[in-house]
């Protein structure tokens, strides 16, 4: 066996960016940026009047004096005259501020009888301008290559003036789950002996909220031909294969050696942590193959550790933005741990967090009340409430 460093770093190794293409940009979302967005026009274009109201020369500006109103402006429509003294330009909020106007006195601070405008209002000394230019300018970088486009990421490419983005090729995923015992949810009932098969389900929710782009994803008997066919197709539509079960030393577990027959080089089999120790991770010319425990809790447990981190790289981020590990106190003490690195399931609660009770491999029901994982190191000593411990977001 080996650690989890040393299996991890193997895996980051592999965890490089795949082809780059571009997106448009209401398709955009969730990818990342292979290159840097470069604003291709000034934001705002010209000086604009953040309110309503009207555009004058600050110089003739009285309370009482009188201006003659000779025209309006809107967003996108400018005046096409200039204020001169005594003048003023009617103009709404986002509209370009007319030339020789240097103030933006609001709707509600003066009074207006027909095009006939005074002030009469106490003034502040705002100007309610947003100048040319002052949130960028054409040629600034506004995204750095590796920006996960989310919603506001969006906003400013879109401000740039960009209508295709460059980004980073979606890991293709394909998710095969091994067993005699397992059944399609809703058709387990049917089956004595039969269980419904849950794993897949989680491990291509997570692979797609990291980026991946699930493509297949099959329920196999243990069963050579099956399973020989079955990773056969896999590999011909998936960057990324994950299987659960079959990685283990039983009878029927065949998986992994199904893969090294049809090319797969096993890159590191077997980890010294819980749960998850019969993890394998192999490579097949550019595409991988990762093997995760059959017992659901533990293969979410790896599934979070080791495939958010290959398809993070894979898809143009850091690996290591999978795995930000963070301080947070024990709610409730921790018994001592065993000889192998330990991920606790726990969740967070007002102040801290608490490990769940019970942390048996195969539980279900427990993977929905937890929302964290306790790092422990080999042999660590029992941790009383108070203790700081790392956690990630699980």
């Amino acid at each position: 066996m080996i650690s989890f460093d040393a299996a991890l770093a193997i895996l980051v190794a592999e965890a490089t960016p795949l082809a780059t293409e571009s997106v448009a940009l209401d398709a955009a979302h969730g990818r990342v940026l292979a290159e840097p967005c470069i604003a291709q026009v000034d934001a705002p274009r010209s000086d604009i009047s953040v309110m309503d109201g009207y555009a004058l020369r600050d110089a003739d500006l009285a309370l009482g004096a009188p201006f003659r109103v000779i025209g309006a402006a809107y967003p996108g429509t400018a005046f096409e005259g200039r204020v001169e003294a005594g003048t003023c330009v009617r103009l709404f909020t986002g509209a370009p501020l007319p030339q020789g106007a240097d103030r933006v006195v609001v709707q509600e601070d003066v009074a207006r009888n027909g095009d006939a405008m005074r002030v009469v209002g106490t003034l502040s000394g705002k100007r309610y301008i947003r100048p040319h230019g002052s949130d960028f300018r054409a040629g600034e970088t506004l995204l750095d290559a590796g920006t996960v486009l989310g919603p506001r990421a969006l906003v400013a490419a879109a401000g740039a003036d960009m209508a295709m983005l460059p980004v980073w090729r979606r890991p293709r995923l394909s998710v095969i789950s091994t067993g005699d015992e397992l059944a399609e949810p809703g058709g387990a009932r049917a089956r004595v002996g039969s269980i419904p098969e849950s794993a897949s389900y989680g491990a291509a929710a997570l692979g797609a909220a990291w980026g991946a782009e699930v493509v297949g994803r099959y329920r196999l008997r243990d069963d050579i031909a099956e399973l020989t066919a079955g990773a056969t197709e896999s590999l011909d539509e998936a960057d990324v294969v994950v299987v659960t079960g079959g990685a283990s030393v039983g009878e029927k577990d065949y998986a992994k050696q199904i893969f090294v027959s049809l090319g797969t080089e096993i890159l590191f089999s077997r980890i010294a942590i819980m749960p998850g120790k019969p993890v394998w991770f192999g490579r097949r010319g550019a595409q991988f193959v990762l093997g995760l425990p059959g017992n659901p809790s533990s293969a979410m447990v790896t599934a979070r550790l080791f495939l958010t981190t290959l398809l993070a790289g894979l898809s143009g981020r850091a690996p290591a933005d999978a795995l930000r590990w963070r301080s947070a106190r024990l709610m409730a003490p921790l018994d001592a741990a065993s000889a192998r690195e330990t991920f606790v399931r726990a969740r967070c609660d007002e102040g801290g967090v608490v490990s769940l009770a019970n942390q048996d491999s195969g539980l279900q029901r427990a993977l929905a009340e937890a929302d964290v994982l306790i790092r422990r190191m080999p042999h660590a000593e029992a941790a009383p409430t108070g203790t700081l411990v790392s956690i990630i977001d699980f």
